[in-house]
């Protein structure tokens, strides 16, 4: 029989007891002390723009921006558990910017707390942006950049290069005051198929502009931490594309979820009613093993094909036909090939793939460089590539999990140590209804410093 104490099972407050433990290990984290090592703490929350939140259901057009006492105490809430939490860095998107009132409200507060805080908003005035902040007492401002998409849905992200304040690491010798870069951003919603183009489109221009400022800063040896609402969920080809370039994420990593484990948890309720896991914090440590970018676009775009000709319910005979177009041989031209795009949707339009995309797909598809794709090649680019993600070993390395060795060169990563939805019953794959701070869920993510071996000439 189960014993009770206070009216509540003993196993239930155990369990909430361990839940509460854990969010003080949260709060706690960014200033928490482990060994010699300096804990640092990650917050990712999309905090629903008041110019979108619904307050009627009956009237669709009512919104919460029309009504001061709600929207200001909702945003009062959400800075007060932000405040709680004491993240290091903060990254929020739907910041409702074109509002001067709340946004003095967010800078002031935060400002008040130790946080230097940068806002973007998104381009032609849609109204909301992002605002990230980070904490003075552990981190310094090196840099800081804005990155416009200028493409469908005027998204933007930040890029933030920072400095620890205080050393992660003392050794008899030196001491290592630690760089990382940061990236805030928030991508297109799917409305339909033929924007996943657009959304890829996206990561790769966040990713590329990641490797020029490494490139041009000698920084191929810092951690990246990429947060936000990422409007796709584990299922899906951004995600794969990220992991295909060696990033991880923090959330999974914590709770050891693997790719099959998507239902387990879930951090936003849409629009339409369904709810989903989309808001990530991705980790990226250096390593020598991360993926050409192009070629992990070229493979993920490949992957949207395979998609889209299964969802015509193509199956692997039908959709070499399809691609094959009317040509006269047991091949795929060229023509054809881009014919068939433009029927996917995937090109021939504003949002999607440009000729240089498509040439550079049909480059890699013709493996023999004879200028056809027969059945083998598009097996083995389109049907069924190989994997496209490193080896497990090479993830190892990617979340610290390799020691360094003596005599090698060293480079600086995280840990993920522990990582927290809010509120607890999305970590077990539903949504509660007296939820009310956003139609969101805040993720953090605490990491602890590992010195990791690395390559040359790339980490």
């Amino acid at each position: 029989m189960t014993k009770e104490r206070n009216g509540e099972p003993v196993g239930d407050r155990r369990k909430q007891q361990q839940k509460r433990n854990m969010k003080k290990r949260m709060r706690m984290g960014c200033g928490s002390m482990v060994g010699s090592e300096r804990c640092v703490s990650c917050t990712t929350f999309n905090i629903l723009a008041p110019i979108y939140k619904r307050v009627s259901e009956g009237d669709q057009s009512c919104r919460e921006s029309q009504c001061r006492a709600y929207w200001l105490s909702r945003n009062e809430r959400i800075i007060d558990r932000l405040l709680g939490d004491r993240s290091s860095i903060i990254c929020l998107q739907e910041v409702w910017l074109g509002n001067d009132e709340l946004v003095d409200m967010y800078e002031k507060r935060l400002g008040d707390a130790g946080y230097v805080s940068f806002k973007l908003a998104r381009t032609n005035n849609r109204g909301d942006g992002l605002l990230t902040a980070v904490h003075g007492d552990y981190f310094k401002i090196l840099n800081h950049q804005k990155l416009l998409f200028n493409d469908f849905g005027d998204r933007v992200a930040q890029l933030l290069h920072v400095e620890s304040v205080v050393p992660f690491w003392h050794g008899q010798k030196s001491s290592v005051q630690q760089q990382v870069l940061i990236v805030n951003t928030h991508l297109l919603f799917p409305h339909d198929s033929s924007l996943c183009i657009v959304r890829l489109q996206q990561v790769y221009k966040i990713l590329q502009h990641i490797e020029t400022y490494q490139k041009e800063h000698n920084l191929d040896s810092v951690p990246i931490i990429l947060c936000g609402d990422w409007n796709g969920s584990k299922r899906g080809h951004v995600y794969k594309f990220l992991r295909s370039q060696g990033f991880v994420s923090s959330y999974d990593t914590a709770h050891q979820y693997s790719d099959v484990d998507a239902h387990k948890w879930v951090s936003h309720r849409n629009h339409r009613g369904n709810i989903c896991g989309v808001d990530f914090i991705w980790l990226l440590n250096p390593n020598k093993y991360r993926k050409p970018l192009r070629t992990s676009w070229n493979e993920a775009v490949f992957g949207i094909i395979k998609y889209l000709l299964r969802a015509a319910s193509l199956a692997e005979d039908n959709a070499f036909a399809f691609l094959k177009v009317d040509s006269p041989g047991d091949y795929i031209t060229y023509s054809g090939f881009c014919q068939a795009l433009h029927q996917l949707g995937v090109a021939g339009h504003p949002h999607g793939l440009s000729p240089d995309d498509t040439k550079d797909l049909w480059i890699q598809a013709d493996t023999d460089r004879n200028g056809a794709v027969d059945y083998e090649e598009f097996q083995q680019r389109i049907w069924s590539p190989k994997c496209r993600e490193p080896l497990e070993e090479q993830i190892a390395g990617e979340t610290g999990g390799t020691q360094a060795r003596e005599g090698g060169q060293l480079a600086f990563g995280f840990n993920v140590k522990d990582a927290v939805l809010f509120p607890p019953e999305v970590e077990q794959g539903t949504w509660p209804e007296n939820y009310s701070l956003s139609d969101h869920a805040p993720l953090t993510v605490v990491f602890s410093p590992v010195r990791i071996p690395c390559g040359q000439p790339v980490c």
